[in-house]
């Protein structure tokens, strides 16, 4: 698909040449438009007719092929012409001719029309032509029908560039995908044992995970064509296409089989059906078509569909049947194992200080995608460079680290005292309360320095890849949420709202605790998130009560809980927030120091 810029080239020049030509054609008709003095110089075609039977006019000049004609009336004074325009120029013409004929001394001048009036009439007459054809070559365009998807490995000689030894930390992810590629090289094996190929493959799990990366490589390692496409690129304005972009996709699949057919964010396709309303219908029509195509394989069609999505419960379950997507791989953020590895590959090309252990970087960011590892190492060298480094140093990848889960620092604005104490007191609260709390990570690093949207911050370690969460860890997290609450409210004698955020998050996870999660004891091992609002009702009448006075009493205790935590502690509130305000920062070990 090289030549798509110079289509898109010829696209907007097409649309531009149009404005131009109707630009000049309007300004051509504004100018040449004569100043309209309709008290004196406006004179009706009936007075016309009027005039020249009463012969009391002396010269007419006419245009070729304009409808406005000069009259000059007998007797006026010079310059006191008249302008009037006649419906129909042949038949005046002709009624002049016959008054001379009958003695009438009239004058008839007929001048030739000018440049700039033959000009006009030209493109006046080509306007119809040339937005016909403009028309017709942007339904074509729109269509695009046989020209959407990326063929790699195909008669576009394109190449992905990704192999399997690119992508890291998705081992078992490349072992499942690494038996779809043998099928395409070897079907044969296969079918003598009497195996049939996977219809479907779809991958999903959170953004920037690797979905795209290891559809890539399958490209690169399966020696077959690949056929990329979004799925946005199916559904446009006009009504059918979608349908029809799918069938051509897979008329185009079947002519170069074996072959892989890998449509990203299938999602925006691939939706749950709804009304026939609208857009909808579109959508709805544009999925029924995929359907059919993923059913309508001969089994001698070696074609196999690769999808990616990030938001697998958005998809029709007529999509998710076996002999569509037969198979359903979550590519999952990576383990610590995978972190390192991730990491690796993204080094090759940087250069690295000796205190930099990449190892040590894996094991503090627990949770992290592989995107957001590689945006890491990114970041770290733009500081680097920007700090005139010769490597990266540890130094540049904790400020890479902050930047992307924090924010930037922002020195520059002009925080008053009152609100450094604040700030200072809020945050001191947090890694306190934090310390206290057996299930809660270590502090890595308390900042009264604004960073992005958070005036301060208290930054955790995260060096553990966790899978399943206690009730006891999610309670001791919504008392180390609210401890910056009770802070304020113990220490300063008042509440503000820096602490919104975290009461946002305290009460989402309190609310998903009892709703979701099944962890009241009141309400019991049950699910309240209903569909619909006739599956609320199932539960009794005073379920929404019960349910807000769960939230309420965790919430509630959690509050508590921070406080008498902070009253027992005041000692260290007082001289960690005293520390912020002398050094704005501190770390772990000196963090730690307050309580030997």
């Amino acid at each position: 698909m090289k030549d798509k810029p110079n289509k898109n080239k010829l696209y907007y020049t097409i649309l531009i040449s149009v404005a131009v030509i109707l630009t000049i054609v309007v300004g051509i008709v504004f100018l040449s438009k004569p100043k309209e003095e309709k008290d004196e110089k406006e004179l009706a075609y009936t007075d016309l007719i009027q005039m020249v039977a009463n012969r009391e006019i002396e010269k007419i000049e006419m245009t070729v092929g304009s409808t406005s004609v000069k009259v000059t009336v007998k007797g006026s004074e010079e310059g006191k012409e008249k302008n009037s325009i006649v419906p129909s120029t042949q038949a005046f013409i002709e009624l002049i001719q016959d008054e001379k004929l009958n003695g009438n001394d009239i004058e008839l001048v007929q001048k030739p029309a000018s440049v700039v009036t033959k000009i006009f009439d030209t493109i006046f007459s080509l306007i119809p032509t040339i937005m016909i054809v403009a028309l017709f070559i942007l339904v074509f365009k729109m269509q695009g029908l046989g020209d959407k998807g990326k063929i790699y490995g195909g008669d576009e000689n394109l190449d992905t560039g990704v192999t399997f030894k690119d992508v890291a930390g998705l081992d078992e992810e490349k072992a499942e995908l690494i038996e779809v590629v043998d099928f395409l090289k070897s079907p044969e094996k296969f079918q003598k044992m009497g195996a049939k190929i996977p219809r479907g493959i779809l991958l999903y799990g959170k953004p920037g995970t690797g979905k795209t990366l290891i559809a890539k490589a399958i490209a690169g390692e399966a020696g077959v064509p690949f056929i990329s496409m979004s799925g946005s690129e199916f559904i446009e304005m006009f009504a059918g296409l979608g349908a029809s972009r799918v069938r051509k996709l897979f008329e185009k699949a079947k002519k170069i089989s074996p072959c892989i057919v890998f449509i990203d964010e299938i999602d925006a396709i691939g939706s749950r059906r709804t009304s026939n309303s609208g857009g909808e219908s579109e959508n709805n029509q544009t999925l029924n078509q995929l359907l059919v195509e993923m059913d309508g394989f001969e089994s001698n069609e070696t074609v196999i569909v690769l999808a990616a999505t990030n938001r697998p419960e958005m998809l029709d379950k007529a999509l998710l049947r076996p002999g569509r997507f037969d198979r359903q791989i979550t590519i999952a953020t990576p383990d610590l194992n995978g972190r390192e590895a991730i990491l690796e590959t993204h080094a090759k090309d940087k250069k690295f200080a000796n205190d930099v252990n990449l190892k040590d970087i894996a094991g503090d960011t627990a949770g992290f995608t592989g995107a957001e590892l590689a945006n890491i190492l990114n970041e770290a060298a733009i500081i680097a460079t920007i700090k005139k480094h010769e490597a990266i140093t540890k130094e540049d990848l904790d400020d890479a680290v902050k930047k992307v889960t924090v924010g930037i620092e922002k020195h520059s604005r002009v925080v008053s005292e009152k609100d450094k104490k604040l700030t200072a007191y809020h945050e001191a609260g947090h890694a306190i309360v934090s310390k206290f709390l057996p299930t809660q990570q270590d502090v890595k690093e308390v900042s009264i320095i604004p960073r992005g949207v958070a005036g301060g911050y208290t930054m955790y370690k995260t060096n553990e890849d966790k899978y399943y969460i206690s009730r006891t860890e999610m309670k001791e997290k919504l008392v180390a949420l609210l401890g910056g609450r009770a802070a304020e409210k113990i220490a300063l004698n008042d509440i503000s709202t820096g602490a919104s955020n975290d009461i946002e998050v305290a009460t989402e996870i309190a609310t998903d605790m009892v709703t979701y999660y099944g962890m009241s004891d009141v309400i019991g091992p049950i699910t309240l998130k209903p569909k619909d609002a006739y599956e609320q009702r199932i539960y009794g009448e005073n379920i929404d009560a019960a349910i807000g006075s769960e939230v309420k009493n965790l919430i509630d205790n959690a509050y508590k809980e921070a406080q008498e935590i902070i009253l027992a502690h005041m000692d260290k509130l007082h001289a960690v927030a005293g520390r912020l305000l002398e050094k704005e920062i501190i770390s772990a070990e000196e963090f730690n120091s307050f309580f030997k």
